[in-house]
């Protein structure tokens, strides 16, 4: 049974790092727990976000966040982040770089598509980014998550795997939310998911990966 790793979205536009963008709390700190992860993979999958400075869902205050959108691929207003050329775009100090990875993902890089999953381009989930494929041709079963933010792109990536078969593991030193509540919600609605299952230290995780 092949394992991969898959570092959701673990750029410094989503830490504190970047405090004008999406700075979430601890955000930086996940690296080492990603890079645990990758100790069990056969395989190691990431993703970022890429997103134009003119995207329809742009506003210019955080208050001004969370608004709905009457866009069928762009639901809720944010602020600017994660834009190409930005150090907001970068992954995060200590991680490979994109073309070290087996497979990557750029995403959002329309100005009128804001996807969360790494695993389609759109909110409607029409078009892949070829990443379920991949995995698929590469015999992978079991499948590692973490990234940021966990309540928003982290688990939509969670749901798309489950939904196509993969065996997914989240580990918890591995992410961090947006908000305390978002945290809790999103625990709650994966400890109910099929073929989820939650890692909540290094133990937990090792045991699962020998099973």
């Amino acid at each position: 049974m092949k394992i991969a790793s898959f570092d959701v979205d673990a750029q410094k536009g989503f830490t504190p790092i970047c405090p004008e963008e999406l700075p979430v709390p601890g955000g930086a700190e996940i690296v080492p727990a990603l890079n645990e992860m990758a100790e069990f993979a056969d395989l190691r999958i990431g993703s970022k976000d890429a997103h134009p400075r003119n995207a329809v869902w742009v506003v210019e205050k955080p208050e001004e966040m969370l608004a709905p959108l009457d866009y069928p691929e762009a639901d809720l207003t944010w602020v600017r982040h994660c834009v190409p050329g930005t150090d907001g775009f970068e992954q995060l100090d200590g991680l490979p770089e994109p073309n070290q990875y087996d497979y990557f993902v750029w995403k959002g890089m329309e100005p009128d598509l804001h996807p969360y999953g790494a695993c389609y381009h759109d909110i409607s989930e029409q078009l892949s980014t070829g990443v379920i494929e991949f995995l698929h041709a590469e015999k992978v079963a079991f499948i590692l998550v973490g990234g940021l933010a966990f309540d928003f792109c982290v688990k939509t990536t969670i749901l798309q795997l489950a939904r196509n078969g993969f065996k997914v593991v989240v580990y918890l030193p591995a992410v961090r939310a947006l908000t305390k509540d978002g945290e809790t919600e999103t625990l709650n609605q994966l400890e109910k998911t099929e073929n989820v299952s939650i890692a909540h230290n290094y133990q937990e995780l090792a045991t699962f990966c020998r099973k």
